[in-house]
């Protein structure tokens, strides 16, 4: 049994000599493909849709104002409750698992809502959103009327908008093109007919010699010839 335990033992430890390379090499390998796997660029969030990242960012807002306003209401029934009784039984009320979630058509019309809303107005919008739910206290079932409130207010804002900066471009066009026409008329009312006057500058530019003027002078005569 010895000699066989010490065979083993030879065996066993031939084969780990041989293996130590190959397990070296392995591990080697494993951590250059981690350092270059640590080296690669991560994603860009910039190269997203402007207006999916809209969108993305206005629902997450609308799912945590819905979970607040749960958990608020939750705390408010279990204090009405307390008031009623005069003891605290909130440590033995069990509270569904699932949470309140508005329907799917619901969440597809808002979600059409969020894509006219221009990324400039996401901020303003989030801001606008959480002062009405701080100044209402709604349930969790009117929070997502507040939110399409706040979505429809933010879209009206910008078409008004749009349609001022319309009509801005319009009118100083349309000055541009009245002033053109003010400036050419008012110069040809002043020399209407400066096409016809011949100048000295002009006959320099086509190379010819100006006209000589002839001066008409005065005839004098003797006091004898009369």
């Amino acid at each position: 049994m010895t000699g066989i335990y010490h065979r083993d033992c030879n065996y066993a430890c031939r084969s780990h000599a041989a293996w130590a390379p190959v397990c070296k090499d392995t591990q080697s390998t494993m951590s250059l493909a981690s350092w270059f796997r640590w080296n690669e660029p991560p994603t860009r969030i910039s190269q997203r849709n402007p207006t999916e990242m809209v969108v993305e960012t206005l629902m997450m807002e609308l799912n945590w104002q819905t979970k607040q306003a749960e958990k608020q209401q939750r705390e408010r029934e279990n204090e009405y409750r307390k008031i009623k009784t005069g003891v605290d039984y909130g440590w033995l009320v069990s509270y569904p698992k699932q949470s309140y979630d508005i329907s799917p058509g619901e969440r597809l019309q808002l979600e059409d809502m969020c894509t006219k809303i221009h990324p400039s107005y996401c901020g303003p919008v989030i801001l606008r959103f959480r002062q009405l739910i701080a100044e209402y206290e709604p349930e969790v079932q009117e929070v997502s009327r507040l939110f399409r409130s706040v979505l429809q207010e933010a879209a009206e804002k910008i078409k008004e908008e749009e349609e001022a900066k319309k009509l801005a471009r319009q009118w100083n066009t349309k000055n541009k093109t009245s002033l053109s026409l003010t400036t050419f008329k008012s110069r040809s009312r002043i020399s209407p007919f400066i096409s016809d006057i011949k100048t000295i500058s002009e006959d320099v530019e086509r190379g010819t010699q100006p006209t000589r003027r002839v001066w008409s002078m005065p005839e004098f005569r003797n006091a004898k010839d009369y």
